[in-house]
């Protein structure tokens, strides 16, 4: 016979306990049977059978298991009388489900159930054709038993039966892994092999001989072996069995587990076989006596307890009988008053299904969603049959007037007017019919009427989501409707037919009790049904207000919301075609007006050209007017007042300028409007006007300003790099930045221009840039000048070097510089060129991003070494690296503008990557944070700096007052300034 085990507990070096595999189950059933059974049971009395199966409370963990008697023994340690009368008997005994064995007292040991009384689930093996040798000591034994629990426990073993002794022991063959354990037993010297493998009393007898023979050795009653510290060994582990027990134990034992008890340590509780045969013969009559005395003393307690359990008995059975008397009295006063509290219950519930009623009936069940589907179906407008023709027209328009736009030959421009012309009849007759036909369509009362609904709807029931684009959501909403109502109908005709019923009950019986009524009815016919009649009305009552009809169940809300997010579909759908027929009326209605406009004539340049001769006429007169004054001044005759007189006149010959350049500028713009909305042939009709180049400079460009017909001041100070003058406008003073430019590089020039300066125009004052006010030529020099503001003394170097900005001044500025940073970056332009003397404080408190040098790319403007603050570098670490200019290099540049400006005198270190150490900074924990979001690598935007915490409560931070002394121009407007000594 073969079968697969697991060890369990190891006797000695040939000698082991296992259990099969398969007996898995049977563990958890007897350890849930015993954890029920054993607390409840009687506890052994008299002399313990050795061949009965008992329950024992194993010592380490508190819980029961099968058990077989092995010994009795009498403890006679108790020394005093009071000790002696309650002496426990104890009784070593043998886990027959494990194979270990302990000692416990015999109030430990239970009587079990006949149905636990099962063949034990361990075996005990030996392994074949091994045994013990006579002359081993005890140390070689210990090492013996040590080696066989490597190999055997909580280990699956293959058995093979060789042999059985008469006591049970299985002799046998057993591997692991296919290591025959015994070979390796005797390998290791730890048993010799005998030559009679199945006469195991032989080798049994032999193990034995060395217990006595160690015993007289050592001379103790106890063997040294058991005393061992190292008592690990002798406990049996958890076997592999444990984790089907899980849910048992969790239900029965607080920390304990279930299918292998751990022996105690046997140096005080395992006394061996062979110390029971040296009890003398003579303390057996006494320890006989002694349990019978303690069995005596047991019953007499047992006595006391069962007399006090029925006095509890008595007890409980008096406070049976009056409640049970409280009972019958309750029951005799319900019966009495039965009639009246039943009434007055049918008429509660009576008063309730009325108000039910009345608030259905007001609530009209699903009218809403139902009126709302008859809304998107039947009332839904169509597309016009117009806007079809109309949309193919106007987009062959839209191609005619790009090519037009495109066209740069002269002989070509003619022919494209013309084919342009054509469409553009065509396209009036179809705006024309679009117009008709809209016109009778009620758009604007249809679009407000689905607002009304869409809004109405979504207080009851939510945003909608992806509706079905099948076309039986609405049929199958109004189905499960007709089946709802059908369904009430009904329970309310039963509610009436049973009320009816109750009333013509009443009939009756007021009849039969009305002395002076003549007519003759039976009476014990008319009352035998009634508690029938009241219970009928009862259910029918309560069956109707069960039925609510606005609770559903999880199919019955998904039909509601199908039904409801398809009316969203549909009502979204054709808002957005009312959009859009709106939309193109509206430019059918202007395209209208411009072609009635425009029917029988051009727009040409003529106010344009007027004008262009008035400023070059008042020019002409400027020139003159200062070339009179420069020989004024060097005459001999000069007069002051003469002089004062002649600057009078410059003064008002330049402001005549500047108003007709004014409105130059306003002629460009219509002139602009009509390219780009009517007519882009205009600037190929009129090249001489210069259309094209106004409108690629975005407005900036002028050529009838000049910086000699300025009265201009040289800024030597702030001029190391190129031309820089400063001149008034109009009451604001503004700089003129030259910039050296040739054939090539003027276009790529006045496109970064453009492009900066349409990023300003879409906010203007609140884009957080310096706004470009004119972009113009010098004749005599090939140098092109930028004028901008001038702001004298606001820029943050000249600040902090004159009188810095406090914490709460320096977050209202960088909240307007990170608003100007938005702004170039919304619009795809990198600044690079970010620094102390490019970003202004105007009045202290407002934020502005300086312009930078045209002339220059990002990777150019971000390599000038003007790109540092104080001993800190505004250079990314990523540009070190030789990365493009981008955003991000931006925010860094900004994260150390912020970091200079509140870390003020502090002394601070700068890390290998060039990064300023912020963590020993002593600053304003949001602004730390802040700081180090700017300086990791995935940096904040400029978008995401304005959303946080500084810069929520900015604005009601106050402002410190402005000083009153004027600051000193500084280097603020050379905001490309770089050191030219290479």
């Amino acid at each position: 016979q073969v079968e697969d085990v697991v060890g369990c507990h190891v006797e000695d070096a040939v000698t082991f306990w296992a259990q099969n595999v398969s007996r898995c189950n049977d563990l958890l059933k007897l350890s849930c049977a015993l954890a029920e059974a054993c607390p409840r049971a009687n506890a052994v009395f008299g002399k313990p059978d050795f061949s009965k199966i008992y329950g024992g409370c194993f010592s380490e963990d508190r819980c029961w298991y099968r058990c077989m008697v092995q010994q009795v023994i009498n403890n006679e340690k108790a020394g005093t009388i009071f000790f002696k009368a309650f002496n426990h008997i104890s009784c070593q005994v043998l886990y027959i489900d494990y194979g270990n064995s302990e000692v416990l007292n015999r109030s430990d040991i239970v009587e079990i159930p006949p149905n636990l009384q099962c063949p034990s689930v361990a075996k005990k093996y030996r392994l074949w054709g091994l045994q013990i040798p006579n002359d081993q000591n005890l140390n070689m034994f210990d090492q013996g038993k040590k080696f066989l629990s490597s190999l055997v426990f909580e280990k699956e073993i293959k058995i093979r039966h060789k042999a059985k002794h008469e006591d049970g022991t299985i002799i046998a063959q057993a591997e692991y892994e296919k290591i025959d354990i015994g070979e390796e037993v005797a390998k290791a010297g730890l048993a010799e092999k005998c030559t009679s493998p199945g006469n195991s009393k032989d080798a049994e007898e032999r193990k034995v001989d060395v217990m006595h023979n160690q015993h007289r050795k050592i001379k103790v009653s106890v063997p040294l072996w058991v005393n061992r510290s190292d008592h690990t060994l002798y406990s049996i582990p958890r076997g592999r069995f444990d984790q089907v027990a899980a849910s048992s134990r969790s239900q029965n034992f607080t920390a304990s587990r279930m299918f292998a008890p751990k022996e105690k340590m046997l140096a005080s509780t395992s006394v061996p076989d062979t110390t029971l045969a040296q009890i003398r013969p003579d303390q057996k009559l006494s320890k006989e006596k002694e349990v019978l005395r303690r069995e005596n003393v047991n019953l007499l307690q047992r006595q006391k307890e069962l007399e006090l359990k029925v006095q509890q008995l008595k007890h409980e059975l008096q406070r049976e009988k009056e409640a049970s008397r409280k009972t019958a009295q309750s029951f005799e006063e319900t019966l009495r008053t039965y009639i009246g509290t039943k009434m007055r219950s049918l008429t509660a519930k009576v008063k309730a299904l009325k108000e039910v009623r009345h608030t259905n009936k007001d609530s009209r069940f699903g009218e809403q969603l139902s009126q709302a589907i008859e809304v998107v179906t039947d009332g839904c407008l169509t597309v016009p049959c117009s806007l079809e023709k109309l949309q193919k027209i106007w987009t062959e328009y839209d191609l005619a007037q790009e090519k037009i736009q495109l066209c740069r030959n002269v002989d070509e421009r003619d022919e494209l007017i013309t084919k342009r012309d054509e469409v553009q009849q065509n396209l009036c007759s179809a705006v024309e019919e679009l117009i008709l036909e809209v016109d009778q369509l009620p758009l604007s009362e249809r679009s407000r009427t689905l607002q009304e609904l869409s809004a109405s709807l979504e207080m009851v029931y939510g945003q909608g989501s992806e509706a079905d684009d099948s076309e039986e959501v609405f049929q199958q909403f109004f189905k499960w409707k007709s089946v709802k109502m059908k369904k009430l109908i009904s329970v309310r005709n039963d509610t009436d037919a049973a009320l009816q019923i109750l009333a013509d009950w009443f009939s009756g019986t007021l009849k039969c009790f009305d002395l002076m009524s003549e007519a003759s009815s039976d009476l014990e016919e008319v009352v035998g049904n009634a508690d029938e009649i009241l219970k009928k009305v009862e259910l029918a009552i309560c069956e109707e207000l069960d039925t609510d009809l606005n609770e559903h169940d999880e199919a019955e809300k998904g039909i509601i919301m199908s039904a409801y997010n398809k009316v969203i579909h549909n009502l979204r759908q054709e808002q957005s075609m009312i959009t859009v027929i709106q939309n193109r009326y509206l430019a059918s209605v202007e395209f209208k007006k411009q072609t009635e406009e425009w029917l029988n004539r051009r727009p040409d340049i003529n106010n344009l050209l007027s004008i262009k001769k008035t400023v070059k006429s008042l020019k002409a007169q400027l020139r003159w007017k200062l070339v009179e004054k420069n020989n004024f001044e060097e005459s001999d005759d000069y007069s002051e007042s003469e002089m004062t007189g002649i600057k009078e006149e410059i003064a008002d010959l330049r402001n005549r300028v500047l108003q007709e350049i004014s409105k130059e500028q306003e002629e460009y713009e219509k002139l602009t409007y009509l390219v780009q909305k009517w007519f882009p042939e205009l600037p190929l009709l009129y090249p001489e006007a210069g259309i094209l180049n106004y409108m690629n400079s975005g407005g900036l460009l002028t050529c009838s300003l000049e910086r000699d017909l300025l009265d201009a001041e040289p800024m030597k100070e702030l001029s190391t790099k190129r031309p820089l003058v400063c001149s008034e406008i109009q009451g604001q003073k503004v700089l003129l930045k030259g910039y050296s430019v040739d054939v090539s590089s003027e276009a790529k020039v006045i496109e970064r221009v453009a492009k900066y300066h349409r990023a300003w125009d879409q906010q203007k004052e609140k884009s957080g840039l310096l706004q470009l006010l004119f972009l113009l030529f010098c004749k005599s020099d090939p140098l092109v000048y930028l004028m901008v503001p001038y702001y004298p003394g606001a820029s943050l170097g000249a600040l902090q070097a004159d009188t810095p900005l406090t914490l709460e001044e320096a977050l209202k500025v960088m909240k307007g510089v990170a608003q100007g940073l938005q702004t170039l970056h919304g619009a795809n332009i990198v600044h690079g060129s970010l620094h102390g003397n490019n970003v202004f404080a105007v009045n202290r408190k407002q934020g502005i991003v300086g312009d930078f040098d045209f002339t220059k790319s990002e990777e150019q403007r971000a390599a000038a070494n003007s790109m540092a603050v104080s001993t800190l570098s505004l250079v990314s670490p990523e540009l070190k690296m030789g990365q493009p200019a981008s955003p991000a290099s931006d925010m860094y540049a900004y994260g150390c503008l912020l970091f200079w400006l509140c870390v003020q005198n502090q002394e601070f270190g700068i890390k290998e990557d060039g990064t300023p150490e912020v963590d020993v900074v002593a600053m304003d924990d949001k602004v730390k944070s802040l700081l180090l979001n700017l300086f990791c690598c995935n940096r904040l935007t400029a978008e995401q700096v304005l959303r946080d915490d500084c810069f929520l409560v900015v604005d009601a931070i106050p402002v410190s007052p402005q000083p009153g002394e004027e600051h000193e121009p500084r280097e603020e407007h050379d905001s490309e300034k770089t050191d030219e000594k290479k």
